[in-house]
C-alpha cells in the first residue's frame, strides 16, 4: 500500500501526526496498538513490514486469551515512528480524537502469505502466537480476523 494513502488524508501542517519515519537502531520488528478515540472509539493494530507500519482498526478491545475473535480492518500503511506518536488529533482532521499507546513491544513473523499473517508478539499486554486471516465476506478486501492462536 506505501504511504501515498497515509499522506494524502493529512495535512501537516494542522495535525501533530508524524509524515515521516525512520526505521529505529534495532534490528527487532515493530509492534505496536494504539487506543484512538476517533468519531468510533476503537485500536489500531500496527506492525512493521517492508519499511512502513502495515495497520488494522479494530473496533473492540484486542484479544488477550484464545477463543476471542475480533474484526480488524486493515487501514492505510503508517510511516515508522507512528509507533511512539500520542497525542490529539484536531478536528476538522482526518482520524480527530484522542490517541494512546494501549500496548506496544516487538514481534516476529511465523507466517505470511496474502491471506494469513501469523506473528509471535512480545508485548506488554499481548504475547503469544496470534493470527490475521483475510476474509473473503461480501467482496471486502480489507476485513480480516484476528485472534490469539
Amino acid at each position: 500500500m506505501g504511504l501515498n494513502e497515509y499522506k494524502k488524508k493529512r495535512n501537516f501542517k494542522e495535525t501533530p501526526e508524524p509524515s515521516d519515519g525512520k526505521k529505529p537502531k534495532s534490528s527487532d520488528l515493530i509492534y505496536v496498538i494504539q487506543k484512538h478515540n476517533a468519531s468510533h472509539p476503537h485500536h489500531d493494530l500496527r506492525v512493521e513490514m517492508n519499511g512502513v507500519l502495515k495497520s488494522w482498526a479494530i473496533p473492540k478491545l484486542p484479544p488477550k486469551r484464545k477463543g476471542l475473535k475480533r474484526l480488524a480492518i486493515e487501514v492505510e500503511d503508517h510511516p515508522l515512528g507512528y509507533e511512539k506518536f500520542k497525542g490529539e488529533i484536531p478536528k476538522g482532521q482526518y482520524g480527530a480524537g484522542k490517541v494512546d499507546i494501549w500496548d506496544s513491544g516487538t514481534y516476529s513473523i511465523i507466517e505470511k502469505s496474502k491471506d494469513l499473517i501469523i506473528i509471535n508478539i512480545n508485548g506488554k499486554k499481548l504475547t503469544g502466537e496470534y493470527c490475521l486471516v483475510r476474509t473473503k465476506f461480501q467482496e471486502q478486501e480489507n476485513n480480516w480476523i484476528f485472534f490469539k492462536k
